[in-house]
């Protein structure tokens, strides 16, 4: 499925489009959710209004296993590989999986040049490459590398600490061509109308879905706020 068109426009009565998240664990948070089948959460996140699914695939800190974007591809929905990606080797990897992303961080490949690269590959292999961004430096190595889909994540990866408005105000400088997504501390159907409102076409939610074990009805509880 295509990553770019799903969050490009969202759904029909939606103000942005959802990337949902399977994420069980984090360095902030500790266990999040366990016990929970990645296949059964993609069906509740597709039946629920999500436009596209993030799979966390990194094991020591979140969790994660790569074969998980095998088991929740089967609900249809794009996939993006949330990993600490820096090789090429990666790249590879995850082309031989059912995403059809992956995410790139500036934080953690700050060469313009390595970014392109991945980027280039990525696209060669049918995918689209989200390429993370904190603040306007970032920005500027992101764009410098070519992307045109820009994440920016709310959450400080060198304090761990969040800031909503900060990641809100960096819509302002949005450019023409380019797909925006809010990440981290989105929690509520307010956010959801904030993050559009400001620039945003999609948002990724993680914790505030799966926090209680329940994240399709989580994740529809928020949309219908924005109703």
């Amino acid at each position: 499925p295509d990553f770019l068109k799903a969050i490009a426009e969202p759904p029909d009565g939606q103000p942005v489009a959802v990337i949902a998240e399977f994420k069980q664990s984090s360095p902030s948070r500790g266990v999040i959710a366990s016990g929970l089948k990645p296949e059964e959460v993609a069906e509740q996140y597709a039946a629920s209004g999500a436009s596209c699914i993030s799979v966390l695939t990194e094991e020591q800190f979140f969790g994660g296993r790569i074969g998980y974007l095998e088991r929740m591809g089967r609900a249809g929905l794009p996939l993006l590989r949330k990993d600490f990606i820096f090789h090429q080797l990666q790249v590879m990897e995850t082309a031989s999986t059912p995403a059809s992303a992956l995410l790139l961080i500036v934080r953690l490949t700050p060469d313009a040049r390595t970014l392109r690269v991945l980027r280039e590959q990525a696209e060669a292999y049918g995918m689209h490459a989200v390429v993370e961004v904190f603040d306007p430096a970032d920005l500027d190595i992101a764009r410098e590398s070519g992307a045109r889909i820009i994440q920016v994540n709310a959450r400080d990866l060198d304090t761990l600490k969040t800031d909503r408005q900060a990641c809100l105000d960096m819509a302002k400088f949005r450019r023409e061509g380019e797909v925006w997504i809010a990440a981290s501390a989105m929690s509520a159907g307010a956010h959801l109308r904030e993050a559009a409102e400001a620039g945003f076409q999609a948002v990724l939610m993680g914790t505030a879905l799966m926090d209680g074990g329940k994240p399709g009805e989580k994740l529809a509880a928020i949309l219908e706020e924005t109703i």
